[in-house]
């Protein structure tokens, strides 16, 4: 039975990422997979390090919970809002938290080289926005997709990373969102 991990991304919980993110899972779930949807926003962890990584900062259960259910999992779905081009804070908070060297990669000694230690896993990004998509990608050269899908999955080893862009939200019908909840939910039978 292939795991899924959904990760809903948007600090506010009622959002349509939340929606989506219960569609993905509703139809993977259909398909035999066992899918588990981990909302950010409940998870309790310090969000801004201040002083970076020089000082240690006891890891969180909630953070020894997320790490255990990544290695468990063969597919991670992120849903989020795009927010100034790339991610909600929070999301990058959990990044920042979660994506550990000696979790996700490993540094080689006298090296600038690292070992990916995630690999055999596969990530999909569903994205809203209110940006047009041919827009974000030809004027903003899509800096929040290059920074989830190359500086951080495929750096530790997560390959495929696949992309949903669905928007514009702000000015999307009833019909619409409902349209892109079938797509998510067909996705999600998929398995992709």
């Amino acid at each position: 039975m292939k795991k899924i991990l959904v990760f809903n991304c948007n600090p506010k919980k009622d959002s349509f990422s939340s929606e989506l993110a219960k569609k993905y899972c509703h139809g993977a779930e259909l398909s035999g997979a066992d899918c588990k949807i981990i909302n950010l926003i409940d998870l309790e962890f310090i969000l801004n390090l201040k002083w970076g990584n020089t000082k240690h900062i006891e890891f969180e259960d909630d953070l020894v919970r997320a790490q255990k259910e990544i290695i468990e999992a063969q597919h991670l779905v992120f849903v989020y809002p795009n927010w100034w081009g790339t991610y909600p804070a929070l999301l990058k908070s959990f990044v920042d938290r979660v994506i550990l060297s000696g979790f996700a990669f490993k540094y080689r000694e006298n090296s600038l080289l690292w070992d990916k230690l995630l690999t055999g896993r596969t990530a999909r990004l569903i994205i809203t926005m209110d940006t047009p998509k041919l827009y974000y990608y030809l004027v903003f050269k899509a800096p929040g997709i290059n920074s989830m899908k190359k500086s951080i999955l495929q750096f530790c080893g997560i390959n495929p990373v696949k992309t949903t862009l669905l928007g514009p939200i702000k000015t999307s019908s009833m019909n619409k969102r409902k349209a892109w909840l079938n797509q998510i939910f067909e996705l999600g039978k998929k398995m992709k």
